[in-house]
């Protein structure tokens, strides 16, 4: 599996007063790129709720932001998820302004994260194995 890329644009929702990609919302793009990496994969954050029991929780971020988004942008943000543990999954993220050859090529990188993220059982909110559909994507990707 290659890295997972995600196309987004900037709208004046994203941005504060000067039209600047306004900090907090770095995060919404991380999140959506994640939420499409699964959906990528056939799975909803739903559909694991409610059938497979399971949900998913950030339970630490490290951002570095190097250069402002503004409105209009095309952004791309990648995903190259790993297993973190039994019951994590860690995610390397960017987000570049521009489409994908530019991103690949690591042009105009805007921002990086490391995100860690927690398989919870939907009932208890306590820690739960990672689904075996999720361990075998992850680990055929750290295989190639």
């Amino acid at each position: 599996m290659t890295v997972f890329c995600w196309p987004a644009r900037v709208y004046w929702e994203d941005t504060d007063g000067g039209g600047i990609v306004y900090y907090a919302n770095y995060l919404r793009f991380l999140e959506r790129a994640r939420t499409e990496w699964l959906r990528a994969l056939g799975y909803s954050q739903r559909a694991l709720a409610q059938e497979a029991g399971v949900l998913f929780a950030v339970t630490s971020i490290s951002v570095q932001y190097r250069r402002p988004a503004r409105l209009d942008d095309e952004l791309v943000v990648t995903c190259n998820p790993s297993l973190g543990g039994p019951a994590t999954v860690r995610f390397e993220q960017q987000i570049h302004r521009g489409g994908i050859p530019r991103a690949a090529a690591g042009e105009e990188l805007l921002v990086e994260a490391d995100v860690r993220v927690a398989c919870l059982d939907a009932r208890t909110l306590r820690p739960k194995r990672l689904p075996e559909f999720l361990v075998n994507a992850l680990s055929v990707k750290e295989r190639s």
